[in-house]
């Protein structure tokens, strides 16, 4: 499964929430800024995570979003499951040999454990202690 740039800055959006929660509300564009993303596009990517519930709109001259709820209540998952819809890396359905469906089904729930059990607390208070080095990703 690959996650879009779509999950990825929906996750930029709430770790930078995440980061100010209890400050008040930030906007989009300072976020934007912040990470010299489009702005345009972080506006597509809050109105599902609105509409899901994960952050609050506050209007006027110094508005912007806060969190819903707290930072370590929202999992990745959470975010994820809500800009790139069901954790899948095949669809199911369309297996028929039943040791390759086991197979997809282990690696939907190992990507889901893990998505399911970071919080946006984790992710924003993470020091990296040298355990990054040890993974190696290919494409």
């Amino acid at each position: 499964m690959k996650i879009s740039t779509k999950g990825r800055y929906g996750l930029t959006i709430m770790m930078e929430l995440a980061n100010r929660c209890g400050e008040g509300p930030t906007s989009l564009r300072s976020i934007a800024q912040r990470h010299d993303l489009s702005e345009h596009y972080l506006e597509q990517l809050i109105a599902p995570l609105r509409n899901a519930g994960l952050v609050k709109s506050i209007r006027g001259a110094y508005g912007g979003y806060v969190l819903a709820k707290q930072p370590e209540e929202i999992s990745a998952g959470d975010v994820i499951r809500v800009l790139e819809g069901p954790i899948s890396p095949v669809e199911f359905a369309e297996e028929e040999d039943a040791a390759k469906r086991y197979l997809w089904l282990r690696i939907r729930d190992s990507i889901s454990s893990v998505l399911d059990s970071t919080s946006l607390q984790d992710l924003i208070t993470f020091q990296d202690d040298g355990r990054t080095d040890n993974y190696m990703f290919y494409i």
